[in-house]
């Protein structure tokens, strides 16, 4: 009774908890990385899903820190005190698993583990730091695992390797309008990609439906950022730009085990190292033999994320409840990332998900989130590096967040 449970609950938690981390995860993450379906007892499976998430993070009690560089028709220092920060977005995967005779498994997917979009627009007082941003991805990934008899249960060994495609823009408020040849507003647009791995293992006993994995990822290396600095509406230039940057290593733990016939339990702690991303510098392309830094005196412009490192702590139980529907439910806290700057605080999402398998083949999955974003505000930030976060000044008090997902796994 207890084994049943690994090939309808088991099969469906991979989505459905990833889903809830999509709906509040900090830094620049989103679907993330996730390998599960390696862990599929079937010989050849697929697996379809995509999750719509809501986040609602409204910016309150806006102060333009310098007036004179403001926007608006009343003149310097106008725009509203308010503004809708937050976009909705999507999160696709797709993955094939095969297993090769009776110890090795090989998956191959496709995600968009990092993204972000603000967008703010043009008309808050906060327009000279962000009117709009975003950040998407595209990854490729290859994982292997072996396994052997150990003990009562089956030790996996797992490795591969992934593609990460990284693209977006910002634009800001550069110059005030009077005082420039267009709107004052400057765009930056940038891409790059690069490559990385994952290394991990895993220890199964099936009769009980457990499992404990342990994966590491590894940092993706954007070496050559290229884009452009378009200041055609400020000054009428148009810059080649490059840059460069990683995007961060992350560790994850997950555990689950039968607890009684037709429950199992379940949960997850991930470290992920975004204190790595705090400011990333672009200079012009005119002036790659000099290098870029932030501190370089060939510096364009910046991106200004002074991320700590985030932390993601998940647990849950699932149910079977006939031999065609299971049910989950999951709690999930992420810590914010921001330190001062920004909105990503901590959030707490509640998920639940159900699986219909009307036959052996096939499962089909529905799940929902609903979480909390914390309460917060965004100002002046001293390091290192300099002051951060001059321009404006704002609070946020304590918004929601909603997801829906979908997914169908085809085996056999």
């Amino acid at each position: 009774m207890i084994r049943a449970v690994l090939k309808t609950i088991v099969a469906g938690l991979s989505v459905s908890v990833a889903f809830a981390s999509a709906a509040q995860a900090g830094g620049l993450e989103r679907g993330g990385y996730n390998i599960d379906l390696l862990f599929d007892t079937s010989r050849f499976a697929s697996d379809a899903s995509v999750a719509y998430v809501m986040p609602d993070r409204e910016l309150t009690n806006v102060v333009d820190t310098n007036a004179r560089d403001g926007i608006g028709s009343n003149g310097f220092g106008a725009g509203t005190r308010t503004a809708d920060e937050t976009e909705s977005y999507l999160v696709p995967r797709i993955g094939f698993k095969v297993g090769l005779g009776e110890s090795a498994d090989c998956m191959a997917d496709y995600s968009q583990p990092y993204g972000a979009h603000t967008n703010p627009g043009a008309n808050w007082m906060g327009a000279n730091s962000n009117i709009e941003t975003k950040i998407e991805s595209d990854g490729l990934a290859a994982t292997c695992s072996y396994k052997f008899k150990a003990g009562k249960g089956d030790l996996r060994v797992i490795g591969g390797v992934s593609y990460l495609d990284m693209s977006g823009f910002k634009t800001r408020l550069v110059a005030p309008p009077a005082l420039a040849l267009g709107n004052g507003q400057g765009r930056l647009d940038l891409s790059g990609d690069g490559y990385g791995y994952r290394i991990g293992a895993a220890y199964e006993i099936p009769e009980i439906a457990f499992r404990a994995s342990l994966m590491y990822y590894s940092e993706v290396d954007l070496d050559d950022i290229t884009g452009t600095l378009n200041l055609s509406q400020v000054n009428g230039q148009v810059i080649p730009v490059f840059g460069s940057t990683s995007m961060p290593e992350a560790v994850e733990f997950k555990v689950q085990s039968g607890i009684a016939p037709g429950w199992l339990a379940f949960g997850s702690v991930k470290w992920v190292d975004w204190s790595q991303l705090q400011t990333v510098a672009f200079c012009p392309t005119a002036t790659r033999a000099l290098g870029c830094s932030y501190s370089g005196v060939n510096r364009a412009t910046s991106l200004d994320l002074l991320y700590r490192d985030g932390w993601t702590v998940s647990g849950g139980v699932g149910h079977r409840f006939n031999d065609n529907l299971s049910g989950l439910a999951s709690l999930t806290w992420d810590r914010g990332t921001s330190t001062g700057t920004g909105t990503q605080t901590d959030t707490w999402t509640a998920a639940a998900g159900i699986a219909y398998t009307p036959n052996q083949n096939v499962e089909v999955r529905l799940g929902g989130a609903l979480g909390v974003l914390t309460s917060g505000s965004s100002g002046v930030v001293t390091t290192s590096q300099g002051r951060f976060g001059t321009d404006v000044s704002y609070n946020f008090g304590n918004d929601l967040v909603a997801a829906v997902s979908g997914a169908i796994k085809v085996k056999f």
